[in-house]
């Protein structure tokens, strides 16, 4: 009889175990599909501070050559390339990886249609230009890491007085590197490459 109580004891408790269990799956479940509703494709914000490839030409003739054939990007041996997600478009975000400037510039030889053309050397690559953010550079603490990782030295403290970066417009080359690496060691972007070039509706470029 007592092993009759224990057993029906037992069995409760498992019952009330699985039942509770079940009740908290269900309700987190419910808070999962309730708190962050799914968001519509057409309302998805595409990034808008890419750079293009090195060797690209200006932004029209750009769209006018490039066949979005893809080439340029396996050529790349850092998989910075990818393809704007927005029209098909090679791109790099320099914050996740920027260009390294290879010493052969794989992709612009990969290119057969001259949206990418030949440069002289990578000093002559023109990307985009760095620009810092004073109020939240960190080279007042000490941080120097966009300096020292600058592969054409455009990078420089002009003043010892004043320890923010100055960049050299004659040497920068956009390439990124500066921004990729400032967004791996402080909390809040400091220095950012700008492509400099018209943000015009691809659209409209390639009806023309």
């Amino acid at each position: 009889m007592a092993d009759d109580i224990d057993k029906g004891r037992r069995q409760f408790f498992k019952q009330s175990v699985w039942s509770m269990g079940k009740a908290v799956h269900e309700y987190y479940e419910q808070q999962k599909e309730t708190a962050a509703p799914a968001q519509p494709e057409a309302e998805v914000k595409h990034r808008t501070d890419w750079l293009r490839p090195p060797g690209a030409v200006e932004e029209e003739l750009f769209v006018e050559r490039c066949t979005k054939c893809g080439d340029c990007i396996p050529a790349c041996p850092y998989g910075s390339i990818k393809k704007d997600p927005a029209n098909g478009y090679p791109i790099l975000f320099a914050n996740e990886s920027p260009c390294f400037l290879c010493d052969d510039l794989p992709c612009i030889a990969a290119c057969e249609t001259e949206a990418l053309v030949p440069v002289g050397s990578r000093a002559d690559v023109r990307m985009g230009l760095a620009n810092v953010n004073r109020r939240d550079c960190t080279a007042d603490q000490g941080c120097q890491f966009c300096i020292a990782k600058c592969p054409v030295e455009a990078l420089m403290v002009a003043d010892f007085s004043d320890p923010y970066p100055v960049v050299d417009q004659s040497k920068c080359v956009g390439c990124g590197i500066c921004e990729q690496v400032c967004s791996t060691v402080n909390d809040k972007l400091a220095i950012k490459v700008f492509s400099g070039r018209p943000m015009v509706a691809i659209s409209d470029l390639e009806h023309d």
